[in-house]
């Protein structure tokens, strides 16, 4: 059996298996410091294989900042935490598929990676906008504690010192830099190849944050920088009132499509009817000036009207064939007689064309002043969304009443609409994706998320992540109890869930619930990691490795998180053979911390042919069930993989 590691992936090792798959001559084996054999890059065979590389002082066009180095590192650094769950905060945890995550998002990104591979469909994010109010992670740890406190007095729940990032500060945009650029590098991993991001920011870092987009997405895979029409009254920017922000869109690969937008039921602009459907009608001409028969040769050619036959709406049948009934030509031509072409090639316009009016795609109409004119019927439904969103339903405005709609009054400064971030996850997402945000704030996108599988009939899940970050003190969100944004965040969800299955009673079966999770240290001790450094007198006070404060569901979900078992996964708690046992996934995993755990649970759990199995070697009863345990799942279950904490 091997030992499961109880921390996140290396993000170095994965890149080096990557490079290793495209160029394996270029990976080889070298020692560290310590003698240990480790793998490594042999630059000069990777020199031959790319051909140009630019080295030193080589001129370059290149986006860097002081600390950028620190921030990859930090993207790949390994971390020994766990995500331990807390089901007073929860609702419907046994049954719900939806997550809310507290803690550091770089941690819990980190965490996150390996099981939600390529799993998020869709990434909003709206963070810190640095507008010299913002806080963001202390990276000097030169002041004292005291000087800190006196300076600051904001620290998460795990320790990370928060600080203001005033304009006054020298590294104002490099210290929002150093914290946006690893986030985001890590949760790229988590996209689907065809997954999006959306992220909203103001003109203080738009630029920046464009710039780490192209690094990190690609240049290729930049979407949009969409214009958000924010505020109706402006917010003063010099002598120009700024009633505006922007939505960044990036894609993962080139595979991504966006959907296009539900025109409104009535779709008033399909006002005539035919065998088919709805339609209206677009002249075939191309009216571009620039354009016809000397540059479109294939696209000018003559179309046949039979004017013995109209229908009800006055259109006529049209043939690219001339015949006795089809005999007034026409060619593409403006109304001042100059030269255009069509819009459509002939095998186009020959897939569209019929003999009767109500079953064909192409028809014509007699104009005003003489002659016809070519139409296509269009049928759309839907249509493109602009670059510039200005409905008042995107307001920020409109986020305050929809909060106030939940019954809260001024305890969340700035909420984002609803709408805006449903109209992300209608762009990008189908019934089933995954809806990540991890600057939760007061959890829009969760509620976003809800209202669009109600409205319809989706079963998306949405992960929120945010950190808790303190209340001040004499703020309104204090004053009615909340000491953190999380609180507030959670609080929200559970309204919004109630309201809107109140407004829907028919929606029986919609997930409105969430599990929470709470970023923590390993439940690990730290011998668990480092043996070799307990000398026998250590080993003697700490026989238990793991932490005394941690519970048998917290070192679940640490194991659920190192074998990639989503943690959303259903659990069940058995007795087999007189031992809690818990039956993951209906059977993907199946672990058990109880203590004394002998032959007789193990042949029970080995029977039931699971993927994973999972003990501590404190819970055999004796050395013999250690002994017998392989030899029981090579019995009864080879295909297991087992694993001991």
């Amino acid at each position: 059996m091997k030992q499961l590691k109880m921390h996140s992936v290396n993000g170095v090792e994965q890149n080096l298996e990557r490079l290793a798959a495209l160029f394996p001559n270029c990976v080889t084996e070298t020692t560290d410091e310590q003698g240990n054999v480790r793998l490594a890059v042999d630059f000069d065979k990777l020199r031959v294989e790319l051909g140009e590389v630019v080295e030193g002082s080589e001129e370059r066009y290149q986006f860097t900042w002081p600390g950028k180095r620190e921030a990859i590192r930090l993207a790949n650094s390994p971390i020994a935490a766990t995500l331990r769950p807390v089901r007073e905060d929860s609702v419907d945890f046994d049954t719900t598929q939806n997550l809310y995550i507290e803690g550091d998002n770089l941690d819990v990104l980190k965490l996150l990676r390996e099981t939600y591979l390529g799993k998020v469909k869709m990434i909003y994010i709206d963070p810190p906008y640095n507008t010299g109010n913002d806080f963001v992670y202390e990276d000097d740890f030169s002041q004292t504690s005291e000087d800190y406190l006196a300076n600051s007095g904001q620290y998460d729940e795990q320790g990370n010192r928060l600080v203001a990032n005033t304009e006054s500060n020298g590294r104002f945009h490099t210290d929002w830099l150093n914290m946006i650029y690893p986030r985001l590098k890590v949760a790229r991993d988590l996209l689907a190849d065809d997954g999006v991001i959306f992220i909203s920011i103001d003109d203080n870092e738009v630029e920046n944050l464009k710039k780490v987009c192209n690094e990190i997405f690609g240049t290729n895979n930049f979407f949009s920088q969409t214009i958000i029409r924010s505020n109706s009254r402006g917010q003063t920017y010099k002598q120009i009132a700024r009633t505006h922000e922007y939505l960044l869109i990036f894609t993962k690969s080139d595979l991504t499509e966006l959907f296009e937008l539900e025109k409104d039921l009535d779709n008033s602009d399909l006002n005539l009817t035919d065998d088919i459907s709805c339609f209206n009608i677009r002249e075939l001409r191309n009216r571009n000036p620039k354009f016809g028969r000397h540059n479109r040769p294939g696209l000018f050619f003559p179309i046949y009207i039979n004017t013995n036959i109209v229908d009800k709406d006055g259109f006529h049948p049209v043939s690219l064939t001339a015949s006795e009934e089809y005999s007034v030509e026409i060619l593409p031509y403006n109304s001042e007689g100059r030269e255009s072409c069509w819009r459509w090639g002939k095998p186009k316009c020959k897939d569209n064309i019929s003999s009767n009016t109500l079953r064909s795609n192409l028809i014509a109409k007699p104009k005003n002043g003489g002659g016809y004119n070519i139409y296509e019927k269009y049928r759309k439904t839907t249509y493109k969304p602009k670059s510039i969103w200005d409905d008042n339903v995107f307001l920020t405005e409109t986020g305050t009443v929809e909060m106030k709609s939940l019954g809260f009054t001024k305890e969340f400064d700035f909420p984002k609409p609803v709408n805006l971030i449903k109209r992300c996850i209608e762009l990008s997402s189908k019934e089933d994706d995954i809806i990540l945000d991890f600057f939760s704030g007061s959890a829009t996108t969760a509620h976003a998320v809800m209202q669009l599988n109600v409205e319809d009939c989706g079963n998306r899940k949405f992960i929120m992540v945010q950190l808790p970050e303190v209340t001040e003190e004499k703020s309104e969100a204090r004053k009615v109890g909340y000491a953190n944004i999380c609180e507030i965040g959670k609080e929200r969800i559970r309204r919004a869930g109630k309201k809107i299955k109140s407004e829907h009673p028919e929606a029986k079966d919609l997930d409105i619930g969430f599990r929470v999770l709470r970023l923590d240290s390993s439940n690990m001790e730290d011998i668990y990691y480092t043996p070799d450094k307990f000398d026998e007198a250590n080993l003697f006070n700490m026989v238990d490795n793991v932490k005394t404060d941690r519970n048998e569901e917290d070192l679940l979900f640490q194991v659920m998180l190192e074998l990639d078992v989503p943690l959303s996964a259903s659990i069940v708690v058995e007795q087999l053979a007189g031992k809690r046992v818990f039956n993951v996934s209906d059977g993907h995993l199946i672990a058990t911390f109880d203590k004394d755990v002998n032959e007789s649970t193990v042949t029970e759990i080995a029977k039931r042919k699971p993927n994973f199995f999972v003990m501590r070697d404190a819970s055999a009863a004796n050395d013999n069930v250690l002994d017998n345990f392989e030899q029981i799942f090579r019995h009864y279950s080879p295909d297991t993989i087992c694993k001991i904490l």
